[in-house]
């Protein structure tokens, strides 16, 4: 079974970002999943002077669901024309050491949603850049969910059909990814 984990930028509780990962995972077939990693706003800031082992515990938990994980789903809103601070932070300490950061090879892709109208295109141009520069292996595939509050039902639901197609296609391409990176790693034990 492929195994993605999903992150999402937004720490809020009703988080449109969020919804869009839970309607990433509805689209996983019977041989994939995608785990949901909510810890995001118990990482601290970062510091180098704190990056010595043992790392701060919210840290440890984030890299080990990373590198437990096959594939990485991001899902960003749009603060002030780019990734939020909490989010950016999370990868900062993801990227140290950059030789063994978990992200490293590893298939990404990157979707988002705002309320606005371009659905958190600027954020996501960021978030990939950053991801790039980590060494992660990014789909180019994605989704901007924009005017996000019309998009989902009450529940948080995902409505709109266009959205859902255009999310099935980046779940396919990062899975698709994912599965390839496996099938290289065994080629290269053989």
């Amino acid at each position: 079974m492929t195994k993605f984990v999903g992150i999402s930028g937004s720490l809020r509780r009703d988080s449109h970002n969020t919804n869009l990962l839970r309607a990433a995972a509805e689209l996983l077939g019977e041989d994939a999943e995608l785990e949901l990693w909510e810890g995001l706003k118990a990482v601290p800031p970062y510091d180098e002077d704190d990056g010595a082992e043992p790392v701060p515990a919210a840290v440890a938990e984030l890299r080990a669901a990373i590198a437990g994980a096959e594939a990485v789903l991001f899902a960003t809103p749009e603060y002030n024309s780019s990734v939020p601070g909490q989010l950016k932070n999370a990868l900062d300490w993801m990227s140290r050491p950059l030789a063994t950061s978990p992200l490293r090879n590893l298939p990404v892709a990157v979707i988002g949603a705002s309320t606005g109208a371009f659905g958190a295109v600027w954020s996501q141009a960021e978030l990939r850049k950053v991801l790039t520069a980590i060494g992660a292996r990014v789909v180019e595939a994605g989704v901007a969910v924009g005017h996000a509050p019309t998009r989902f039902d009450e529940q948080g639901r995902l409505t709109d059909e266009d959205i859902g197609e255009q999310l099935d296609e980046v779940v396919a391409a990062l899975l698709d990814a994912a599965r390839a990176r496996a099938e290289s790693a065994l080629r290269s034990a053989a």
